[in-house]
């Protein structure tokens, strides 16, 4: 264990990502890559189940004691919850229609928002597209942790109320740092969701309404699940700014955990990041990777040399040197 990390221990680089490096070899080398860039249109009827299943979990709960909706939101509704946000990664890239009908990706991501009760799928894609383009670049990619963050959340116990609340933090760090104007689509999001949640609270109860919100602040927080947004970019290894994770987790994360893949090839579905990994094998099995997300966790938490500092940032481009 060394010293806590400080702002100064942030990294600067100033070439391009390493992700529009690697994937201008590998397709020069593997064109047939780019078969995989095609629609995934089974993510329709997967999530059309998904967001039922969670509904009739709403109804089986209502007349539950409290106790047993708090451990059903616990132990399931968690879990399906973080793997609803995940499809609506999915559909940011707009993968279950293709790219020539973004907007029904937009349309369906409302319709998928609506089991995890607050609204976040219209701005959530906005933001991501930036993290895509702008990965690492301060101000532009929100994944980048502000300086309070890096400066109070520095010892075991901190660290570990910032994994708890990290999805909170980043809806705040979104507005801080960026400033983006709310957009239309984002306004029918947040009245759409709205009118369900109050639906559910008048035809099924608080108990029901409870368990849909205990279920979103238990999926990106204390939840192994949650472990995908620590270890995707945090650097664990100085050199390398991404990491995958190819444990079986990622059975109900639609194959986040192949984050290196998925940067490199962002126009790929989930389902095909497995195959980019076998087809340029020499490019990914060298490369630091995890096998457990609780193990991303524990060490996080516990290395005092990590904390949200650890992560390599990038200035704009046209802004290469620091004076």
């Amino acid at each position: 264990m060394g010293h806590p990390v400080s702002q100064k221990d942030f990294h600067w680089v100033y070439t391009e990502q390493p992700h529009t490096h690697r994937r201008k070899e590998i397709l020069a080398k593997y064109p047939e890559i780019k078969s995989l860039m095609k629609p995934d249109y089974n993510l329709i009827w997967i999530i059309i189940m998904m967001v039922l299943t969670q509904l009739v979990s709403f109804y089986f709960v209502k007349d539950l004691d409290w106790k047993w909706v708090i451990f059903g939101a616990c132990v399931f509704g968690n879990c399906i919850n973080h793997s609803m946000i995940l499809a609506i990664h999915e559909l940011c890239h707009n993968f279950p229609f293709g790219h020539h009908k973004s907007r029904w990706s937009c349309w369906f991501g409302m319709f998928a928002n609506l089991p995890i009760g607050l609204p976040f799928a219209i701005a959530f894609k906005r933001f991501h597209m930036d993290h895509h383009q702008y990965l690492g670049v301060d101000g532009m990619d929100i994944g980048i942790p502000s300086d309070f963050e890096g400066w109070f959340f520095c010892t075991p116990f901190r660290k570990f109320i910032w994994v708890i609340f990290q999805h909170i933090i980043w809806i705040f760090r979104s507005q801080l740092m960026t400033r983006k104007p709310v957009s239309y689509l984002e306004i029918i999001n947040i009245m759409f969701q709205i009118s369900f949640d109050i639906i559910v609270y008048y035809m099924l109860g608080i108990k029901s309404l409870v368990y849909m919100l205990v279920s979103f602040l238990l999926c990106l927080g204390l939840s192994p699940l949650s472990a995908n947004f620590v270890a995707d970019h945090h650097m664990f290894i100085k050199v390398q700014d991404t990491y995958s994770y190819y444990g079986p987790l990622n059975l109900l994360t639609f194959n986040v955990g192949y984050h290196n893949e998925h940067h490199d090839f962002p126009n790929i579905p989930g389902k095909n990041l497995p195959l980019v990994r076998k087809i340029a094998a020499e490019y990914y099995d060298n490369l630091p990777h995890y096998n457990s997300w609780l193990k991303v966790l524990y060490d996080f938490v516990m290395d005092d040399t990590l904390s949200p500092y650890s992560r390599m940032k990038r200035p704009p481009k046209g802004h290469e040197s620091l004076d």
